[in-house]
């Protein structure tokens, strides 16, 4: 695939402007979801921002075509997405919202372009999902592997079973909202993009970044184990905050938006 202009970035990615206030407030989403997945938290800070939202290439909202396996298969290109799209708005100054693999992706931002981040906000985050000797990131090399061949054998039942799972809490409405999101995904895709995450490890660039930092952290997400908010806090470079939060599951905008946009408001405000 030819590499796209700025402009046709932007229409790709599906990148939207909402909001009237004069700070500039970037939401990046998740693997398995895409720009929908702010919807219950949107309407809380449009008022007092401009937000900008857009879905990452690997999203089922974005015509699979413009996902180039070699290109996305390190964090770092869906970096240059976002540099791209700050640029064409001409943001030079910004708050960026990130969850999950976002989180990580706004710390290497940071780091390549510090004047442009007041504050991050990191949710469900983690630098490394694997465990390693004195660190523990909430899997084991057999469940990843585990997780891989599911993708690959049978989407339709891995999704079926993951979205629940993943979400912990059991609200019915939220599980059919991310296991639509998750099925519009392309599997193929789906699993690059599984590997790409669950085998990454940017621990070594923590202590690189210097922006504040506010990571907001539920206490029974599935996906990351309370102790990895705490080994941000300790590792993160600048200066950081940790807000540990009541809630199942690590979408916590779709099962508990309420908390979770306590939990924003506050790192926003502070």
């Amino acid at each position: 695939m030819n590499s796209l202009s700025g402009s046709e970035l932007m229409k790709a990615l599906n990148v939207r402007v909402v909001g009237s206030g004069e700070s500039i407030l970037v939401m990046s989403h998740g693997f398995g979801t895409d720009q929908s997945v702010w919807q219950r938290i949107l309407p809380y800070f449009v008022r007092d921002f401009k937000v900008v939202l857009f879905d990452l290439v690997c999203a089922g909202s974005v015509n699979p075509e413009y996902f180039d396996m070699n290109k996305y298969s390190i964090l770092d290109a869906y970096v240059d997405d976002l540099f791209v799209i700050l640029d064409e708005l001409n943001v030079d100054k910004c708050v960026y919202v990130g969850h999950s693999m976002s989180a990580m992706i706004g710390c290497l931002a940071s780091i390549r372009r510090p004047a442009l981040f007041q504050k991050l906000v990191l949710v469900g985050a983690s630098p490394r999902y694997l465990d390693d000797d004195g660190y523990e990131g909430g899997f084991k090399r057999e469940d990843i592997n585990q997780l891989f061949l599911a993708i690959e054998s049978n989407y339709e039942a891995w999704v079926s079973g993951f979205a629940p799972l993943a979400l912990g809490a059991d609200v019915p409405a939220a599980i059919r909202e991310f296991s639509r999101t998750l099925f519009n995904m392309r599997p193929d895709i789906s699993l690059w993009v599984a590997r790409t995450v669950f085998e990454s490890d940017v621990r070594g660039i923590l202590g690189h970044v210097k922006t504040p930092c506010h990571v907001i952290q539920g206490n029974k997400d599935i996906a990351v184990p309370l102790s990895v908010a705490d080994y941000l806090r300790t590792h993160l470079g600048g200066k950081s905050w940790v807000k540990i939060f009541q809630t199942e599951g690590h979408l916590p905008q779709l099962t508990a938006p309420a908390l979770i946009n306590q939990a924003l408001k506050t790192a926003l405000s502070s």
